[in-house]
């Protein structure tokens, strides 16, 4: 899953970078993003461990308890996605997606020159910079609430040792 993650990040930020400017190189981001998304839904549903969404996919309930404990500063470490890291992976596979598709309906005949789809695509494509930052913001949270580095983690593959009060 690291290498999905990094090439989703890289694939989102060429694809940003180059939108209105390079066409092609946006497009094949653009594809690439999708591709990814369909990989990872596959993964999701069929894959292991921590790769499935039914082992992190958490419902409104939990995250909202969750969300209530990390404003506490009483949070529970997870070895895998806590529930608002869950969500988060949700939105931004959601997000994404639809770019993806409002982006490539613009390639149609049919959707070409729609407005609403060209609104469509420029707003999630702005709306990816704001669950961005929640996702890095959440990240840098967890890291220090919990002493364990995750960007790090998510390079290395290398988490501290569960503990006992750890939930998976």
């Amino acid at each position: 899953m690291r290498l999905f993650h990094w090439s989703l990040v890289l694939c989102v930020a060429v694809a940003w970078l180059s939108s209105g400017e390079i066409r092609k190189v946006h497009e094949l981001a653009g594809y690439c993003a999708g591709i990814l998304i369909i990989s990872r839904l596959i993964a999701g549903l069929a894959g292991s461990g921590y790769t499935r969404f039914r082992q992190f996919v958490r419902g409104p309930r939990n995250v909202s308890l969750y969300l209530a404990d990390v404003r506490h500063g009483r949070e529970r470490r997870y070895l895998g996605h806590n529930p608002a890291g869950g969500a988060m992976v949700v939105a931004l596979l959601t997000c994404v997606a639809g770019i993806a598709l409002t982006g490539w309906m613009q390639t149609t005949d049919a959707w070409w020159g729609v407005a609403w789809v060209e609104d469509l695509h420029k707003i999630l494509g702005n709306g990816i910079l704001a669950l961005v930052a929640l996702h890095v913001g959440g990240v840098i949270l967890a890291s220090l609430r919990h002493g364990e580095n995750l960007v790090s983690a998510m390079i290395t593959g290398r988490k501290r040792a569960p503990s006992p009060e750890d939930l998976a």
